[in-house]
């Protein structure tokens, strides 16, 4: 049987009968006509030939080629494929800040994940978790990596045909930095700030030309690190940007402008060097006014990390969420139409953009395929429309990172694979990849199991953005609020599914030299996720347990925490892993319920 190489190629066609003779010569054809990064692949009885424009087209021509040897047919097949990208930037970005900082084996292996997807650029996103000098306060506990890692990774990258690219935050996302001492008057507001009812510590930093000297010296540290020329400043999410320190000035020239005088400062020096420059477009695309601004060489990247068809089940379901963003002014009608609305005015604009989606797997233990599909679908698809040249998927690690990294290992795949070409792989078979392709697993249980259970957050029928309910009453289960909670039956199907996926994963055998570690982390991510079930099954309205059932779960969630701890050293280093696990708010609820 042909065989079909991942992603998907634009066309594809076979002869049955004859094929290359053993041994056949590959023949290396250098043609200008071929698309950039695209290639033709040509087998049959009078030998193998690739076509290629540039170094990339021959790369992935020859791994496509290896790919169809692996066939058992391949001796009595003829291949003709010719194949080229959509996005010439098919990007991955991994969150290294929110306490899980990778070991360097993980970081291989995520490099093997990238290639496998033909990703041509990985983004590391720091905050505090580089050995920066002269912060050894800010970063002592924290694992960082150093500049021998990265001149590593960038090496390994390199021979992949990776760039690796730093991505650090410039602006927002700081508090590592604020907390202390000798940093907290950097802050907007050094009292920090109130969000959604809750108090939170200062995060922003002040947008002054000493704050932008500041940020400077961090990206001076750490750019010479990478080869490539791009870099990423981040500067997203600034929550108390104009309501402290700015303020007065936000008040006579307009918030839009303060922010993106602060970026451009930022930005300049880099660009002077001749370095494009990617920043988050989440405040820059709510301002008409800067629309004619973006200096030359500067990458808005426009990111939106659930799907139109999410957005809609969470507003026609109208609970308590859409009230909360109502009463915050939010036209919640827009926000059904996913990355066009969140880039409408950069289209109106006609300002080139790149698309960012994201893996669901944060705020969650299995992630929320259902979520990560459709919201990939729609960034390749509004960025195809636009002449997008970029599309960096996101990996982020909020609250304490639970998610272990096989999780993400899907969404991946299938974000190179429709930033590659998206209607090939639309309906790319991902749990197959992963079981035959990755993880080497004859008995395609493991592939399987990853997808299926990362659909159990859709089964629950509790949608919500940005979170699973499971992973909710396990952080905060008092501050639950009732719109999030599924029903008896939906919790009574989620745990069947659950139970069915650890039974099977017995039987699973990934030869890939991770397996018993993905199997280990898999499995341990089902049994938390089972115990969440429970533990909404039997919580009172109030977020508290009978003391009994209390009792039960503790004991199990005790030794649910030890496994954590022991799958969290095989994959990420030490630092934050404390941090981490005390985001468990559920041991604290069942301490006070069982005493």
């Amino acid at each position: 049987m042909p065989v079909t190489p991942f992603p998907r190629p634009k066309s594809m066609s076979t002869t049955t009968g004859s094929g290359p003779a053993p041994g056949a010569t590959v023949r290396v054809v250098l043609d200008p006509a071929v698309p950039a990064q695209g290639f033709r692949v040509q087998t049959s009885a009078e030998g193998i030939t690739v076509t290629h424009a540039d170094a990339a087209g021959l790369r992935y021509g020859l791994a496509t080629l290896d790919q169809l040897r692996a066939g058992v047919d391949f001796a009595t097949t003829s291949y003709d494929i010719s194949d080229h990208p959509d996005f010439p930037v098919r990007g991955f970005m991994l969150d290294v800040s929110r306490d899980r900082v990778p070991t360097r084996r993980t970081l291989a292996r995520w490099v093997e994940v990238m290639e496998l997807s033909r990703i041509n650029a990985f983004e590391l996103y720091t905050e505090h978790t580089y050995a920066f000098r002269g912060e050894q306060a800010v970063w002592q506990d924290a694992s960082p990596l150093t500049a021998a890692d990265l001149q590593w990774l960038d090496a390994l990258c390199a021979s992949k045909g990776i760039e690796l690219v730093c991505n650090q935050n410039t602006l927002g996302h700081m508090e590592r930095f604020l907390k202390h001492p000798q940093h907290a008057k950097r802050a907007e507001n050094e009292d920090g700030f109130t969000m959604r009812g809750l108090h939170r510590p200062p995060s922003t930093v002040e947008p002054t030309p000493e704050n932008a000297e500041f940020v400077q010296g961090l990206l001076e540290d750490v750019v010479p690190n990478f080869r490539t020329r791009r870099i990423n400043i981040g500067a997203d999410e600034p929550w108390e940007l104009g309501t402290g320190k700015s303020a007065q000035r936000a008040e006579e020239v307009g918030l839009g402008t303060v922010y993106f005088e602060y970026v451009t400062s930022v930005m300049q020096p880099w660009l002077d060097r001749g370095y494009a420059v990617e920043f988050w477009a989440d405040v820059f695309g709510d301002h008409p006014e800067l629309m004619d601004k973006v200096p030359a060489g500067a990458i808005p990247v426009v990111w939106q990390y659930d799907s139109p068809q999410l957005l809609a089940e969470v507003l026609d379901a109208d609970g308590g969420q859409v009230q909360e963003w109502r009463a915050q002014g939010l036209d919640v009608t827009a926000l059904r139409d996913g990355f066009r609305d969140r880039a409408k005015l950069l289209l109106e604009a006609g300002i080139p953009f790149w698309v960012a989606p994201g893996t669901s797997s944060w705020n969650s233990l299995l992630g929320r395929w259902e979520n990560a599909v459709g919201n990939m679908v729609d960034a390749a698809e509004v960025g195809l429309e636009n002449s997008a040249q970029g599309f960096l998927n996101t990996a982020w690690g909020d609250h304490g990172h639970w998610d272990p990294p096989s999780v993400a290992f899907g969404p991946a795949l299938f974000g190179g694979a429709v930033s590659w070409s998206l209607e090939d792989n639309r309906d790319v078979d991902v749990a197959a990849v992963l079981s035959d392709a990755l993880l080497m697993d004859p008995t395609g249980i493991t592939g399987d199991v990853l997808v299926r259970s990362g659909r159990v957050t859709a089964q629950l029928g509790a949608p919500l953005l940005n979170a699973s309910p499971l992973v909710l009453v396990l952080r905060e289960p008092d501050q639950l609020k009732p719109w999030a909670v599924p029903t008896p039956e939906a919790l009574a199907a989620a745990h069947a599914t659950l139970t069915s996926c650890l039974d099977d994963l017995r039987a699973a055998e990934p030869a890939c030299a991770d397996g018993d570690v993905v199997l280990r982390e898999l499995a341990q991510a089902l049994r938390l996720s089972d115990l969440a079930v429970r533990a909404l099954q039997v919580r009172a309205d109030d977020g508290s347990f009978e003391p009994v059932a209390a009792g039960r779960l503790l004991v199990e969630l005790e030794a649910l925490l030890e496994e954590q701890r022991t799958c969290w050293l095989l994959r990420s280093r030490p630092g934050g892993l404390s941090d981490s696990l005390a985001e468990f708010g559920l041991r604290h609820a069942l301490l006070r319920s069982g005493s």
